[in-house]
């Protein structure tokens, strides 16, 4: 996974001729650029597009919608993805926030951390699921930023993943349940490694998952399992959930 280069103008200050000018705006060199500052009230591609990028930051046991309108809810999350990584803190989007998004994703808009080879486990067209590929890619874009800031709350080390998007028949295959969510592709199977499981589980609560099923649920002593279905399952007996 390449990262993108950039040059981070919005954080340096030109001299000309003796007197300091603040720089250019910072701009994405190759997945989404904002152009305006957004607040509370907007509308627009632009507020969906930070809402993707925010999901990982709704709060305890919250959803933030995807809906391009920039509610309470996404005031709030923008709030503590500026306490997450040390920015002023007021709850607007503006070129502080922008740049901190450009440093974290890759020009496919995908967060630095995550791909997505990494997320899809049966085949490269995100076909064959219980939903189109495009819509099956664009949940997996969503849990990928959902992890990008659960990592960064685990301190920034890393997290396995071990299963994703799977197509009908990748589901048979290895036994899945008839309606998984990883046939919707909003599904990511995580596997101990520096974290243990149920570590796991207990800090997906803090990032946007619905679903979470770890050790002591049927089936899932190997793995913690997070998604996105409509209303929150969570069961992890072993570790406290």
């Amino acid at each position: 996974m390449l990262r993108k280069i950039m040059t981070l103008l919005s954080a340096t200050i030109l001299t000309v001729t003796g007197l300091t000018v603040p720089a250019a705006p910072a701009h994405a060199d190759g997945c989404y650029t904002w152009g305006r500052t957004l607040s509370q009230g907007m509308t627009g591609e632009d507020v969906r597009q930070l809402q993707i990028r925010m999901s990982g930051y709704p709060g305890y046991g919250a959803v933030l919608g995807i809906d391009g309108d920039y509610g309470p809810a996404t005031k709030a999350a923008v709030t503590r993805f500026q306490q997450a990584y040390g920015l002023p803190v007021d709850g607007i989007a503006g070129g502080q926030t922008f740049t901190k998004i450009y440093q974290l994703q890759d020009d496919d808009c995908t967060p630095v951390n995550f791909s997505y080879a990494e997320l899809n486990t049966c085949n490269s067209t995100w076909s064959g699921g219980a939903v189109s590929s495009a819509t099956a890619r664009a949940n997996a874009l969503v849990s990928m930023w959902k992890l990008q800031a659960m990592r960064h709350a685990l301190g920034d080390s890393s997290i396995r993943v071990t299963s994703g998007f799977r197509s009908v028949a990748c589901n048979n295959a290895v036994g899945g349940a008839s309606n998984s969510r990883h046939l919707h592709g909003d599904a990511v199977d995580l596997g101990a490694g520096p974290h243990s499981l149920c570590r796991l589980a207990q800090q997906a609560r803090n990032h946007g998952f619905n679903g979470i099923l770890g050790p002591g649920y049927p089936g899932h002593g190997d793995h913690t399992h997070v998604d996105h279905r409509s209303s929150r399952f969570w069961s992890a007996s072993n570790c406290g959930i």
